[in-house]
């Protein structure tokens, strides 16, 4: 029997007013796993596009210390 994968609609495309921004990390760290690794696009459900636009983002947010490169589990 074969899977039937349904298809994520994007959550930029379908918020036009919506704008990714990387000096709000906390909508950026939906991205990003607990391990610093930014989640495929493929998981997520955004489009390529966007997608590109969320990991530009997440490294200029990373740059100026808004995210952290990794979060510490051990605290």
């Amino acid at each position: 029997m074969r899977m039937k994968f349904r298809i994520k609609p994007c959550k930029f495309c379908d918020d036009r007013l919506r704008k990714i921004d990387y000096k709000e990390p906390i909508t950026l760290r939906r991205f990003v796993t607990d391990q610093g690794k930014i989640i495929p696009s493929s998981v997520t459900g955004t489009c390529t596009r966007h997608h590109r636009a969320v990991t530009h983002a997440i490294k200029r947010s990373r740059n100026i210390a808004l995210m952290p490169y990794h979060l510490d589990v051990t605290q």
